[in-house]
């Protein structure tokens, strides 16, 4: 048995030897009924009648009072009201994207045969979401760009994706990767390439409050890890 010497330092056992690692890059990007990633409770949420719908809405807005009275708010006078009910529907839509389903939402029949060997880029498209650590938002532009093996997809199909995985609790780095190998999965292409450039509020509005701040951060799948392909993905972006 091994006996600590006066000056060793006592070592804590760090988040990576505690915990799995997260386990969404380990699973199909899309899973046999059609869901992408489902967090817990997206299958019961797209499934829902609106009468759940409703009990759900209102069980959120009951929590939102709790929230309003502890930060010193009177939530019966007339600019409040309401707020509970309003804040509730609002956050279903921010984080519409747990039951969204990606064959039938996003995809529908979108994939076609084509004979195109070359670089396809779909730029500042603008995204949305709410960052999963303080529920704040950030909110800034993707750029997508792959190169087809015989399959290409239709171009809107691109940012409805893009929009699909924005509208859940969400961190960029995570954004990034889920949208790059899901199109992967989708067309199988060479290579898929995905840069996003954000302004996170709860950098900007709290804590350090640097208001110029923005986040960048990229998925390169397949052909884009080589340099020459990365180089000419990023000198296109960059072409104004």
């Amino acid at each position: 048995m091994h006996t600590p010497l006066a000056n060793e330092i006592n070592r804590e056992s760090t988040p990576l030897n505690t915990r799995p690692i997260t386990p969404y890059t380990l699973k199909a990007p899309v899973e046999a009924d059609g869901f992408s990633w489902p967090s817990f409770g997206a299958r019961q949420r797209a499934e829902e009648t609106p009468e759940q719908e409703q009990q759900r809405i209102g069980r959120i807005a009951d929590a939102v009072r709790t929230i309003l009275t502890e930060v010193g708010e009177d939530v019966t006078r007339e600019g409040i009201l309401d707020t509970p009910e309003r804040y509730a529907k609002a956050m279903l839509y921010f984080t519409k994207g747990y039951q969204t389903n990606i064959r039938a939402d996003v995809l529908n029949n979108a994939v076609f045969e084509e004979d195109h060997e070359e670089m396809v880029i779909v730029r500042d498209i603008e995204i949305y979401s709410l960052c999963e650590h303080h529920l704040v938002p950030f909110y800034g532009k993707v750029h997508i760009g792959y190169i087809p093996n015989k399959k290409v997809i239709g171009l809107s199909k691109l940012a409805r994706l893009a929009e699909m995985y924005a509208r859940r609790l969400q961190v960029q780095e995570r954004l990034s990767k889920q949208i790059a190998m899901a199109l992967q999965a989708i067309l199988k292409p060479m290579g898929v390439a995905v840069v996003i450039e954000a302004t996170h509020m709860c950098m900007v509005s709290r804590g350090v409050e640097k208001t110029g701040s923005s986040t960048v951060t990229s998925s390169m799948l397949g052909c884009f890890r080589a340099h020459r392909t990365r180089e000419e993905f990023l000198t296109l972006l960059n072409r104004r």
